[in-house]
């Protein structure tokens, strides 16, 4: 079978060299596991993080991906519930562990230390594939898994949105911003967006976002205190970095934040005194639970959600769809078809 294959680290101009698409075994399942046949996968930072080296613990060779979605060729006899020919979709978060606000110790993402998703079959434990919804193609459905369980739980479990809130996504065109963009909208809410780039902003507006700012702009966190009339009271971050002095100025009293990264790097000043004064809750947020992937599937079933793809690549050039990442240019998800 054909697979991404990263046999050594380095920057992306050596990705050709260090990501190669070649044959390798068909993984034998266990009697817990199904075989599945994938039909799409999906990039995330992670993946791009990996191959540069930038990520603790890098067993190679390795096959890359977290997100996919396929048909099960094959079961364990002890699977229940799933049948081949079942069209599932991979939960990537192993091992949460028994508490539902934080994962465990033994959390673990597919794609590292474990063979991932850019391949044309894995096995995975069956607690972790799930019958994809209807609506979605295999496409669509490699699209969400681990963006889409990140951006459910800050949104519902963390924020605890609802129609009534005005949110702020900032970095919109991220897999995991624009997957809280088309989650929040679905509940109702009054959505705000920040980017570097116009053209992400114009499309986040197209999408159904009430406005957006770019945070290049000097006085950009004034600009969204005027275009959202001073009402924001929620913020949905994964950029971390100078941002979050502004984000303490501009949310309401009482507001929420939630960081789920911190591409930006560490936030070089904090105002304590604007958090405890306005009554702020901060929170951290990582990935979901197996729960929460379970209610985001449900959501999204119920809600017809759609996710954002930005492009399609084959997987004979996936180095080249890693450097669309690499770039920062696409909005949505950059998938892979198998």
């Amino acid at each position: 079978m054909k697979a991404a294959v990263l046999i050594q680290t380095g920057d992306s101009g050596q990705l050709e060299k260090n990501l190669v698409v070649k044959d390798i075994p068909v993984p034998e399942i266990s009697a817990d596991e199904v075989l599945v046949n994938i039909k799409s996968a999906s990039l995330n930072h992670r993946d791009l993080w990996i191959a540069k080296g930038m990520y603790s613990k890098i067993d190679l060779p390795v096959v890359l991906g977290s997100d996919g979605a396929g048909i099960i060729h094959n079961k364990g006899v002890n699977v229940k519930g799933l049948e081949a020919g079942d069209e599932v979709m991979i939960n990537p978060g192993m091992n949460w562990g028994n508490d539902e606000n934080f994962q465990s110790k033994d959390f673990r993402i597919l794609g590292m230390p474990d063979n991932g998703t850019l391949t044309q079959f894995i096995k995975v434990h069956h607690r972790y594939v799930h019958k994809k919804p209807a609506h979605l193609n295999f496409e669509q459905a490699s699209a969400i898994p681990l963006a889409g369980v990140t951006a459910y739980r800050a949104l519902f479990k963390k924020a605890g949105i609802n129609k009534s809130d005005n949110i702020l996504i900032t970095g919109i065109g991220g897999g995991v911003a624009s997957m809280a963009l088309t989650f929040a909208l679905k509940t109702g809410a009054k959505v705000f967006v920040t980017s570097g780039d116009d053209t992400k902003i114009a499309k986040a507006i197209s999408l159904g976002a009430a406005g957006g700012v770019n945070y290049k702009k000097i006085d950009w966190d004034k600009q969204l205190i005027e275009l959202s009339g001073n009402k924001i009271n929620v913020i949905i971050d994964g950029s971390g970095g100078a941002s979050y002095t502004n984000y303490l100025d501009l949310i309401s009293y009482g507001g929420r934040i939630v960081c789920y990264g911190a591409t930006l790097g560490s936030v070089p000043q904090f105002n304590l005194h604007r958090l405890y004064w306005k009554q702020i809750k901060l929170m951290g947020s990582t990935m979901g639970s197996s729960k929460d992937f379970e209610e985001m599937i449900k959501f999204i079933d119920e809600k017809k959600v759609v996710p954002v793809i930005d492009e399609v690549f084959p997987i004979q050039n996936v180095s080249e769809a890693f450097k669309k990442m690499d770039e920062g240019k696409q909005f949505g998800k950059i998938v892979v078809g198998m």
